[in-house]
């Protein structure tokens, strides 16, 4: 699933190609890709111009002229591409919209993706308000943060993916954040003490930061950004997915566990808190 460095690669590119462009036609050419509306975006979009973009963790939508917001969750697969007409041709096009000169196709191979309009409530769209705030939102506060960490008796890894405590890190920057904080995956969260618990959130925001500037993380062509493109982070990891691989802090080879379900990939010499 895009994590909040892809999902923002993406909104950036919204931003940059379809501000100020107004829906004429939309298409739903799967009734998936709009459930949980409760109505017609076939009828609801038309006339409206986008007048901004947003983005909370792994959310991102369009601000309409109407006051309310297309959400957009791309899920496992879900792509965002803006191209000229006719020219997206995928088996997998779930939603395609006229927005003038363009178009604005929402491509989705898994079909766990959807475009929702929503109420905007406090300038969040109202599915969105359940989460909480990610590290590069204004409203993120580390200490408060860290301290509703320290709070759940679950594994850190686990905690680490849970959006009402933190939102917009998945699997593969918790393992990038525990593995720079050299913290253990499985330990309770509640027994970090307050310094650790803020060390491993500023590594996040650092790895995540650094994933930015590289257009994402991509493991295949399932995650591209507005234009088609894909990002090239994978190549600076340096735990995710590197089992057996040397550590490149102490060249120890990197091992993988399951906490709480899911795969974490660590160094068993290095992170020993």
């Amino acid at each position: 699933m895009p994590e909040l460095p892809e999902v923002e690669v993406v909104r950036r590119g919204l931003d940059a190609h379809v501000l100020g462009r107004t829906f004429a036609r939309v298409e739903v050419l799967h009734p998936r890709a709009a459930r949980g509306n409760t109505v017609d975006l076939k009828t609801a979009l038309p006339g409206l111009t986008i007048t901004g973009t947003g983005r909370r963790g792994k959310y991102l939508w369009l601000t309409l002229r109407d006051g309310a917001a297309l959400l957009v969750h791309l899920r496992m697969s879900g792509q965002m591409l803006v191209a000229e007409h006719g020219t997206v041709t995928s088996p997998h096009l779930r939603i395609r919209a006229d927005i003038g000169d363009a178009e604005l196709d929402f491509v989705d191979q898994r079909t766990f993706g959807y475009w929702q309009y929503t109420p905007l409530i406090d300038g969040v769209p109202q599915p969105a308000l359940h989460i909480a705030p990610d590290p590069f939102e204004a409203e993120f506060n580390l200490r408060d943060a860290a301290r509703a960490m320290r709070r759940r008796k679950s594994p850190l890894k686990s905690v680490l993916l849970n959006q009402e405590v933190v939102s917009g890190i998945g699997s593969i920057y918790a393992d990038e954040a525990m593995w720079a904080a050299r913290l253990k995956p499985w330990r309770s969260a509640k027994t970090m003490r307050q310094r650790d618990a803020e060390a491993v959130l500023d590594a996040a925001r650092d790895v995540m930061a650094r994933s930015l500037e590289q257009g994402g993380t991509s493991f295949d062509s399932l995650y591209v950004n507005v234009n088609g493109a894909s990002g090239y982070f994978s190549r600076s990891l340096n735990a995710y997915g590197q089992a057996g691989k040397p550590c490149p802090r102490c060249e120890t080879p990197i091992e993988r566990v399951t906490v709480g379900g899911r795969s974490s990939y660590f160094c068993p010499v290095c992170q020993v808190l």
